[in-house]
């Protein structure tokens, strides 16, 4: 169970990674639409889990993914930097692709059949 201080501070990373999606998108996303959908912190506000949904763009998702996980540092870099009066440290992000839409659409698929 997170706390009232872990929450605030997921939602505000989630709103802020958001973003740097939408501004740095050519970027890191190689054109793809990426969207932050969870961000988890931990206890000890670390490290951080980032889910992420990958839509559309020429490239395939998996090559998207891997230039987000190798781009990690400089978000974190530009996240400090949007983040510097609000947060003491940033979080290291540890970058995971949420497969949650896609099962959805799955399951209401099978529903209309």
């Amino acid at each position: 169970m997170s706390t009232l201080r872990q929450q605030k501070i997921n939602a505000v990373l989630e709103k802020e990674l958001n973003i740097v999606f939408r501004e740095e998108s050519r970027t890191f996303c190689l054109g793809a639409m990426v969207t932050v959908t969870q961000v988890n912190i931990s206890p000890d506000m670390t490290y951080a889990k980032v889910f992420i949904s990958i839509f559309g763009g020429a490239k395939p998702i998996e090559e998207v993914y891997k230039h987000i996980k190798e781009n990690a540092g400089y978000i974190r870099k530009i996240m400090g930097n949007r983040l510097a009066k609000a947060m003491r440290r940033i979080p290291e992000f540890d970058y995971k692709i949420d497969n949650s839409l896609d099962y959805a659409r799955e399951i209401d698929e099978l529903l209309k059949k």
